[in-house]
């Protein structure tokens, strides 16, 4: 009887721990969730910072900086560029890859921000650069542009209206959003993942990416000088 009880008792004890571990958990992400929505519906400085996004913008550029057949294969170097926002001749990053071929994909998260976010009732996106890849490859396999979680130097001035903790809790739900894209709909928040732009590049133009509030990324070509 003795061992009946004990071990009762034990089933007992692991099974309001086991609860107790969950409600913890629950409470624990509930706690996040919120957060994150006060943070972006009641933070008025980054509700501002989000409006003066600007509804169309030049984000960047490519260019062919070689070609070259090897092995009867031709292979493509590019070189990738993503300007300031204030200042289109400023460089915030710089990269160059090569592909098989000359067709190459980049692949760009889209966050596009709606009501209530917006606060003069229009609306604004902005982009999340993911990878480049050539036709032959995979997209799982293609290189990567910006490091996921990491904030955008092209939108530090987001950052600054945040905390250090803010900050870093913003941008990993924006992240996020790749996953769940209706994570956060209800606050306004609607992300595009996969919104891919290809092009055939040739040596001699410069592929001028622009994107409009819409989140819609298109290319310009110009002759290079």
């Amino acid at each position: 009887m003795k061992t009946l009880t004990v071990i009762k008792n034990v089933i007992v004890l692991a099974v309001v721990a086991l609860a107790a571990g969950g409600g913890y958990l629950m409470w624990q992400q509930l706690t996040v969730n919120e957060t994150v929505e006060r943070l972006l519906v009641e933070n008025t400085t980054l509700r501002e910072a989000i409006t003066n996004l600007t509804t169309e913008t030049q984000i960047g550029y490519a260019k062919v900086t070689g070609q070259e057949i090897r092995d009867d294969v031709l292979y493509t170097r590019i070189l990738f560029v993503e300007t300031d926002p204030q200042d289109m001749t400023q460089r915030v990053l710089q990269k160059e890859y090569e592909i098989e071929g000359d067709m190459a994909h980049f692949d760009a998260l889209i966050v596009k921000f709606t009501e209530p976010m917006v606060m003069d009732g229009g609306e604004r996106a902005m982009y999340l650069w993911r990878r480049v890849y050539g036709e032959k490859m995979r997209p799982e396999d293609g290189f990567a542009i910006q490091t996921p979680f990491d904030e955008p130097q092209r939108y530090a001035a987001i950052g600054q209206k945040l905390s250090l903790a803010e900050r870093d809790q913003f941008w990993n739900e924006i992240w996020d959003l790749s996953n769940d894209p209706k994570k956060l709909e209800s606050q306004g928040i609607h992300a595009i993942f996969g919104n891919v732009v290809y092009k055939r590049l040739r040596p001699g133009l410069i592929y001028v990416f622009k994107i409009n509030a819409t989140g819609g990324i298109y290319p310009e070509m110009v002759p290079e000088l």
